[in-house]
């Protein structure tokens, strides 16, 4: 490709993978696909998870492969051509910020990502003598950067406001809306917003799906699709009114887990972006995809650096898994923005591994009140190694929970429905492991959140938000729902049965292996059909 062939690449990542292949889980989109490199993730032993989770995340840096269908790649072409379109509206912001604004904003870890990266440029600014030109907004508000609190980005209504209120006064205003599926309503309802009011507002979506598997199930309080929304994005895009960054980053190496690939690719993606605007404003020159490969190839390096300490990061893993399993807790202490990611990876075990809040805490410490001071830190390794933290963390988390058997292949199997993302995902699950009707299986996932109160027609008919108000506070949900499927038995005989196992994932497991259970060689051919 004309963008990358200039510049050689620093590590060698591997060749793109199965899951690119046409056909491979083709009606799931990318980010919730099951990646073929960690499809035994649950059978590895600490050392296995790291190399294992390393190789994923060595996916963020793959080019187009020669597979069909291709996707684009951070490298490729169009993606690059993006980032400097858009590194340029920045740049023509920070000439003359006095009546701009750039919002950052998402929910969940898109959100919490949106406000370490606000916090980082303004800071920034500040060394610089500059005023703020970042906020930030997060789904369900400011308590969201702490708390798991994942159902709050359904809401496109609340986005619209919420953008309301931060953009009041200004006269231009980029809004960076960040939605790893390309699925968040709180998102969608945003840039449709922003479409409607160009005079002011450029709206920029970053996802990781192509915008054909952008999800495209109805809103409950708005009229578009986030699908429709992101396909009237592209449109618009012709003529620079709006702009959509959608590289492909493959699966994650725990399915659907968009804290760990997701949220490593926007911090890439952006700071690369963000950080070229203010070099090459700061040196009175214009934004070039060279700016941009030399920024790169800084993460690429952190990400090799990281995985040389994979034995460290293994033995960490042991000890963590280890404290857990002795009900003892785990605090990750850090200072300044690390302290911020510290505390992001520890609200994230509660919904995605269905976690006690007190099981992995993390804490910021110290003096905080600058975490920018100079100029240099524009040429430093600050930002490389937030992300090498990040990983280490992710990695550390996601493998000690592995090691205790939250995880099936490499399935969240434990995790809280909190969204319309994870009920849906949650559904998939059941339909991929018991191989019956989605019908089916929305009747025993029902069963499973409403018990002991019996279904009726009512509860049947009601918006998924209402089976989601009760779900999210219930714990095993879905490993339930699952039991009684295969063994097609009554939900408290479901709660029998895992309350009998060492683990939720022991449980399962004896349920597949069990007499009369007829499997399909892949797992895999049992998801497709059910979901065409």
């Amino acid at each position: 490709m004309p963008g990358t062939k200039r510049f050689q690449h620093v590590i060698e990542t591997p060749e793109p993978g199965q899951w690119e292949l046409s056909g491979y889980e083709a009606a799931v989109p990318i980010t919730e696909k099951s990646n073929p490199l960690t499809r035994d993730l649950d059978k590895a032993d600490a050392e296995q998870i790291v190399q294992l989770l390393g190789q994923c995340d060595a996916e963020i840096f793959q080019e187009e492969g020669q597979a069909m269908p291709t996707y684009q790649r951070l490298y490729s072409e169009s993606v690059l051509t993006t980032m400097v379109q858009v590194a340029e509206k920045v740049q023509d912001m920070l000439k003359e910020p006095e009546e701009g604004l750039v919002v950052l904003s998402g929910g969940g870890t898109s959100g919490r990502m949106a406000f370490l990266m606000s916090v980082s440029f303004n800071q920034l600014m500040k060394g610089l003598g500059q005023k703020p030109l970042y906020t930030y907004l997060i789904a369900g508000g400011d308590r969201s950067v702490v708390a798991s609190r994942e159902r709050t980005e359904d809401s496109a209504l609340h986005g619209i406001e919420e953008l309301k209120k931060v953009a009041a006064g200004k006269k231009r205003v980029i809004v960076i809306g960040i939605s790893v599926g390309l699925s968040a309503p709180f998102v969608a309802g945003q840039m449709d917003y922003c479409m409607d009011n160009t005079d002011v507002f450029l709206p920029v979506l970053v996802g990781f799906n192509p915008v054909s598997m952008a999800r495209n199930d109805p809103i409950e309080d708005w009229s578009s699709t986030f699908r429709q929304v992101a396909e009237r994005m592209q449109k618009m895009q012709e003529k620079q009114e709006a702009f959509v960054l959608n590289p492909a980053v493959g699966p994650e190496g725990l399915s659907g887990s968009s804290r760990m690939k997701g949220g490593s690719a926007t911090k890439i993606l952006l700071e690369t972006l963000l950080l070229a605007a203010h070099k090459t404003v700061d040196r009175g020159i214009a934004t070039s995809q060279r700016c941009l490969l030399e920024i790169l190839r800084t993460f690429e390096r952190a990400h090799q650096v990281t995985y040389s300490q994979s034995s460290k990061i293994a033995t960490l893993m042991k000890q963590v898994s280890t404290s857990l399993e002795k009900k003892g807790r785990v605090h990750l202490v850090g200072w300044q923005t690390l302290g911020i990611i510290a505390i992001m990876d520890g609200v994230e075990c509660i919904h995605t591994f269905g976690a006690d809040f007190r099981d992995v805490r993390g804490f910021l410490i110290g003096d905080h009140s600058d975490m920018f001071n100079q100029k240099a830190e524009l040429t430093n390794q600050k930002f490389q190694r937030e992300l090498s933290t990040k990983w280490i963390l992710n990695t550390v988390s996601t493998g000690a929970h592995v090691l205790l058997g939250k995880i099936l292949q490499n399935h969240m199997l434990d995790l809280r429905i909190g969204n319309s993302k994870l009920f849906w995902r949650a559904l998939a699950m059941l339909q991929r492991f018991s191989g019956q009707s989605k019908a089916r299986c929305i009747e025993s996932l029902l069963q499973s959140i409403h018990f002991p109160q019996p279904l009726s027609d009512e509860i049947r008919a009601a918006p998924i938000s209402c089976h989601i108000q009760i779900a999210q506070e219930k714990e095993q949900v879905i490993p339930i729902a699952l039991l009684s499927l295969l063994f097609r038995c009554s939900i408290p005989e479901a709660q029998a049965h895992l309350a009998a196992a060492p683990s939720v994932c022991d449980a399962v497991r004896s349920a597949l292996a069990g007499p009369g259970r007829k499997r399909s060689a892949d797992p895999l051919e049992t998801l497709q059909p059910a979901l065409q």
